[in-house]
Formats: structure tokens, C-alpha cells, sequence
């Protein structure tokens, strides 16, 4: 049983003197929210205290972007390279752990990162938001649909906060919140259809069996997954491409541009009646098995359809919106269409984007969700909506994996009329390692 009770930091931010004065804090970095260092503070017995699992490549860098706004005080990861790394980063002031379990029996963290594998995220999660504490984890947030249903209902339950890291609703998400609020306000007609270009998979392997390194418990990082031999490729920054850990890149860069997808659709809190598709994957024992290349169309309530590529006929990494009107596309870098040119006469209202953010101004990923832990407000990026989205995802592998059209019941939340298909909503769990309750 986890050490339930809070400290007085965690007293301060309950009550509502402490999140006006949290929220007060946070305003005075607005103008200036990149990751980087830890921003000093005038009051600083008052940050909340913060703990980050998983801290290597993205983990680390998110860790960095809370240090803005709270005191780091553990760290945790099955690699105790990682972790040495991070606690030297806080000039060795911050506890070293590489079981997470024993930062979060520690009973005083107010907040969390998550920045591990994905087959890690809603274990960790679920425990978090049940000891109390406020979480931020990366995306996806998810392995499997059924991971995703249980999320929200520990959200639910506990009523802590959860923002997932989908940054194109932030931070990035200038441009894409735009052609959200060009699409929503009919500048292109009605929404016809949508194309989502999120980049070809890797192929790789056989990749060679090797003993583990001495500094990284295998067989914890291993977690809900089979027991199998180590291989360097299996895990840090390419994980991502075994399905054992993740879900390539429809889950990878899915979890962004269907994301955008969805929102512009206003269907991100529902899901698709059908997908179908193909795809090619590797076939190399000991190699990377998700989906190198793939086209998967999924239809939506209102006649729209959502086509997922690899790489688009017409354009690279984005999104394009069409409609009987004109389009709109839409990338990290850019974004055009005849209804971009059309702002300069007929710019939308003032409150187009705040709408979508949900009455909020934007800011950076970090700042809402520290907002959020400030004020209870639910943060940008939440779990209902990043269910249903990842869900669209997690479809789109689950269609090409068993080669067939699947038709979804969103309601139920079942694929009908197919047992096979519905049994990939979950995945079997090696025991003491299950994510789902």
C-alpha cells in the first residue's frame, strides 16, 4: 500500500488561497516557457514537489520543462545510468531510484513525469493518480485500447490531473490550432475529408542477442511484455518500432497528426464506424516488426474520411484538411491554404483559439498542465480525448495486423462481429506486471 499522506506542500495546492498563489507563479513565466533550467522562484517552499520516472531522451527532456515550475526531488529509472545523469542535472540533490515504486511509496511527491516506454505508461499512471499525485506522461499514453478505458476510469475515480504529451495542441500548436479553427468555423465548406502523412516505419534485423548491460534491469524494463533475451535495439529510442512496446508510427506520430485530425473533425471525443487498410512489415526474427509502410482510411460520423499514410501522394510530414469549399494543410512549419490567405481581410473572432483550448490562452505544454494542477481545471491535452484518438490508432494497427476492414462501435467501445480483432483491444500480460486492474 502506497503512503497516502500528503505533506504541507500537498496542503497548499488543495487549498484555494495555494492555487491562487501557484497560478500567480505560473504567470510570472508566460512570456517565457521553453524547457531549459529550473526558474528561480521568490517563494520557493511553495513549488510542488516533483518526481520524474523514466528519464532518458524524451523523459529528460520533459523532466527539464517541470523544473520550471517545481522542485525535482526523485528520479527513477531501470537504467541507473539515466538516472545518475538526471540527479546530476539538480547538482546531486535529487534521490535516486531504479525501481519507481520506491519514489512513489516515498509519499511526498505532488507531481510527476512519465517519460518511459510505452508499455510502461498506464501502470505507472494509474498508480500515480491513485497514491494523490498529478501526472504528466508522455505520448501515446497507451499499448492497448483496454489500457485507455481503464486510464479514464481512474481519472475519473480519483479526480487528479492528467495531461498527456501532445504538444501540437500547445506549444506547436499555433499553426495546428489555426486550421482547427479555419476547418470548425466552415472557412473551407463542409468537411469533407482529411489526409494525415505521419512518416514511413524502419525495418531492421536480425539484431544480435547480447547480455544486458550491468547498469540496466532487463527484466523490469521488460515489464507486462514476454520474457526474452536482451538486444540493444529493443529498448531506449527504438522501441518504438517493436510491437511488443509500442505501436510504430501510428501510435508515435498518430498520437499528433490524427490528434489534429480528430479536433478539426470536432470527433475527438468519439471514434470511427470502420478502417480499412494495408500495410507492409518486416518479417526478420529479432527485428523491428511494426508497419513500414501503410495507407489506412477510417470513416467518421458526417460522411468524413480520415486517410492515415505513410508519406502522402502530395506533401510530407502534415495534415490536409479538405472541403467543398477549399482546403486547408497544415505541418510543423507551415501552413497554407486559400482560407490562410482570406485571414488578412476576414481573421477569425478573438476567441476561434481559446475555444479550442478550452477557455484558456495558449502557452506551453508544461505551463497549462501546471496550470491545471493550480487551478483543478481539466489540462489540453486530457485522457478522454487522447483515448478516443489513440483509439482511431490503435484501430489502424489492429486492421492492417488482422488484414481486413474491422467496424468499430464507439459507444460500446467493441469491434463488431469479430472476435479475433477484439481480442487485440488488450494484450496478454506477463503475471505481477499487469497494467489493467
Amino acid at each position: 500500500m502506497l503512503n497516502r499522506d500528503r505533506s504541507s506542500r500537498r496542503d497548499f495546492m488543495k487549498t484555494s488561497a495555494g492555487a491562487a498563489a501557484a497560478s500567480a507563479f505560473l504567470h510570472e513565466y508566460l512570456g517565457d516557457l521553453s524547457y531549459g533550467a529550473a526558474a528561480p522562484s521568490d517563494a520557493k517552499n511553495d513549488r510542488p514537489r516533483l518526481g520524474s520516472i523514466g528519464v532518458g531522451g524524451r523523459g529528460s527532456g520533459i523532466m527539464r520543462g517541470a523544473r520550471r515550475y517545481a522542485d525535482l526531488v526523485a528520479v527513477a529509472d531501470v537504467d541507473l545510468d539515466h538516472a545518475e545523469r538526471a540527479r546530476e542535472k539538480t547538482g546531486g540533490k535529487a534521490k535516486v531510484y531504479q525501481d519507481y515504486r520506491k519514489l512513489l511509496e516515498r509519499g511526498d511527491i505532488d507531481v510527476l513525469t512519465i517519460g518511459t516506454p510505452d508499455h510502461w505508461h498506464t501502470r505507472i499512471c494509474a498508480e500515480a493518480l491513485k497514491a494523490g499525485i498529478d501526472v504528466y506522461c508522455e505520448k501515446p499514453l497507451t499499448l492497448t485500447i483496454d489500457e485507455g478505458k481503464y486510464l479514464c476510469k481512474v481519472v475519473k475515480d480519483t479526480g487528479r490531473i492528467l495531461q498527456v504529451g501532445t504538444q501540437q495542441r500547445t506549444e506547436m500548436g499555433r499553426r495546428f490550432l489555426t486550421a482547427v479553427a479555419l476547418v470548425r468555423a466552415g472557412r473551407i465548406g463542409k468537411l469533407q475529408r482529411v489526409i494525415t502523412a505521419i512518416g514511413r516505419g524502419p525495418s531492421g534485423g536480425p539484431f544480435k542477442e547480447t547480455a544486458a548491460p550491468s547498469n540496466l534491469d532487463w527484466d523490469f524494463w521488460l515489464g507486462q511484455t514476454r520474457k526474452v533475451a536482451y538486444i540493444k535495439e529493443r529498448c531506449h529510442n527504438t522501441f518504438r518500432w517493436w510491437y511488443e512496446y509500442s505501436g510504430g508510427k501510428l501510435t508515435d506520430w498518430g498520437a499528433h497528426h490524427v490528434d489534429i485530425a480528430q479536433m478539426g473533425m470536432e470527433l475527438e471525443h468519439t471514434g470511427p464506424l470502420w478502417l480499412a487498410g494495408e500495410a507492409e512489415h518486416p518479417n526478420v526474427a529479432n527485428g523491428y516488426n511494426t508497419a513500414t509502410k501503410f495507407k489506412i482510411t477510417a470513416m467518421f460520423p458526417g460522411d468524413i474520411e480520415l486517410t492515415i499514410y505513410d508519406r502522402a501522394p502530395k506533401f510530407g510530414n502534415g495534415i490536409l484538411f479538405e472541403g467543398t469549399d477549399g482546403h486547408v494543410y497544415v505541418d510543423r512549419g507551415k501552413i497554407n491554404g486559400p482560407a490562410v490567405d482570406a485571414l488578412a481581410d476576414n481573421p477569425l473572432p478573438d476567441d476561434a483559439i481559446t475555444k479550442i483550448y478550452k477557455g484558456d490562452k495558449p502557452d506551453r505544454h508544461m505551463g497549462n498542465f501546471f496550470r491545471s494542477v493550480a487551478s483543478r481545471r481539466e489540462p489540453v491535452s486530457d485522457v478522454w480525448s487522447h483515448h478516443r484518438v489513440l483509439t482511431t490508432c490503435h484501430l489502424a494497427n489492429i486492421c492492417i495486423r488482422v488484414g481486413r476492414k474491422i467496424t468499430w462501435d464507439a459507444k460500446a467501445e467493441q469491434i463488431v462481429g469479430d472476435s479475433q480483432a477484439n481480442l487485440m483491444l488488450s494484450r496478454p500480460q506477463r503475471r505481477t506486471f499487469e497494467s489493467v486492474a
